[in-house]
């Protein structure tokens, strides 16, 4: 059997110490599978005193991860601090510099310096392996840079965010606010103190950002997502949603046109019908669609200690298993020398069409001006009803739901901007995408 292999872990919070207890656990079962033994040999953490259910013995500590990436006696370098700077991306520079191999779960340092960090990785001829930073336990980047090898890809789309998931599926099944969610979120877990990197979408953007550069070969462009959070969803927009035979969910959606790559983060409406609509609570789906394989839909435990280690702890096995002079896998699917620079596509006409809540007020003309900017904006509507659970009185404030047929984003947004220059309007509108997806 060949030389043990020596892992030092940064970061003992939920993920860490789930990996350490799993790694101690099954180290005989692990060691038959990967023709080598896997020991945890160096450990760094804020806190020495804490009780995290694992057994130190025989364990060096360390008080800096970056001390350890470049002293530890270790072969494998485990970032799960997070951050997109500080003594994450310290470390882990740290840990490729000495020609260390590295597994992390940080999408946001991925999102920010993955090609860098991939640069690094292959120029020492050592393995970036990241499979937890995009869908937890979903074994998306493994999928995308080794077992679809060779399919073109034209469209990636998913649920990256288990806290949104979780809050608009609150809302739905139980009638509940926004923020009742979020408070219950928090409670439980699901959703930090500050939410905003969870609800505004930037985690799924971070995550959308690296799958983009694995199926369509481009540079990571993190910054150039269109980006729209859940926080302005209200329980009138799932109810009208679910009336119309819709469900609303926090889609990561990328695409390739023929003028570029297109990167977005939005609510959207999917079919009542759909298998991604099925997808609840905290759960995670990432839709795949090529040309060879079509669809393919994976749907997994997006958070958690045990669905995150598990990835990280494939990544570990990976490695075990890995020979020296054997071939490395690229970090981002291709040698970061030939990813592509990052050409934004053009707004596109966008498929599914577009459903648009106006709070108006009941007053004559109010109908005929809305499809006459709406007509004046080339856009044609599907349906355009009256959402109201009385009859209207004088001076009572109506609900206005739109359905339109495909079109273009700048042409709904300069109907809806023409509509708010009347005076009717109450409060902001509301403009949600419709997808239709395959499956």
């Amino acid at each position: 059997m060949a030389d043990a292999l020596k892992i030092g872990v940064a970061g003992l919070g939920t993920v860490g110490a789930s990996l350490v207890r799993i790694l101690q656990q099954r180290a005989n079962a692990l060691a038959v599978a990967c023709g080598r033994s896997i020991q945890v040999t160096a450990v760094s953490a804020r806190s020495r005193d804490k009780d995290r259910g694992i057994s130190m013995d025989g364990i060096a500590w360390f008080d800096d991860p970056a001390e350890m990436a470049r002293d530890a006696d270790i072969d494998v370098f485990v970032e799960l601090i997070g951050g997109a700077e500080g003594s994450a991306d310290l470390s882990v520079r740290a840990a490729l510099n000495r020609g260390l191999h590295v597994v992390t779960a940080n999408k946001a340092l991925l999102a920010r310096c993955g090609v860098e960090l991939a640069q690094m990785a292959e120029a020492k001829g050592v393995l970036l392996n990241y499979e937890a930073a995009v869908a937890g336990g979903i074994p998306v980047i493994k999928t995308l840079r080794e077992s679809l090898t060779g399919n073109n890809f034209s469209r990636i789309y998913g649920i990256m965010n288990g806290t949104c998931n979780y809050i608009l599926t609150r809302m739905e099944k139980e009638s509940l606010t926004f923020e009742a969610c979020l408070q219950e979120a928090q409670r439980l877990g699901y959703a930090e103190a500050d939410p905003t990197f969870d609800i505004e979408g930037n985690d799924t953007a971070h995550k959308l950002s690296i799958l983009t550069t694995l199926a369509f070969g481009s540079e990571i462009a993190a910054d150039s997502i269109y980006l729209e959070g859940i926080s302005n969803i209200s329980i009138e927009d799932i109810h009208a949603a679910r009336d119309l035979g819709y469900r609303i969910k926090l889609l990561g959606v990328a695409q390739r046109t023929e003028s570029g790559i297109e990167q977005r983060v939005h609510p959207t409406m999917v079919p009542l019908d759909s298998v991604i609509a099925q997808v609840d609570g905290v759960t995670n789906a990432v839709a795949l669609e090529s040309d060879i394989l079509g669809e393919l839909l994976m749907v997994g435990p997006g958070a958690g200690g045990n669905a995150t280690a598990s990835a990280v702890l494939g990544d570990i096995t990976d490695i075990a298993k890995s020979r020296p002079g054997a071939q490395k896998v690229p970090v981002l699917g291709r040698p970061a020398h030939l990813l592509e620079p990052y050409r934004q596509a053009a707004m596109q006409s966008h498929e599914g069409g577009y459903f648009i809540r106006l709070t108006v007020q009941d007053r004559t003309g109010v109908f005929a001006s809305i499809a006459s900017n709406m007509a004046a904006n080339d856009i044609s509507l599907e349906s355009i009803v009256q959402h109201s659970k009385q009859a209207a009185r004088p001076g009572q404030h109506q609900t206005i739901i739109l359905v339109t047929h495909a079109t273009m984003e700048n042409a709904v947004r300069r109907a809806v901007a023409a509509i708010k220059q009347e005076g009717y309007l109450v409060g902001e509108p509301q403009v949600i995408r419709i997808e239709r997806p395959k499956g």
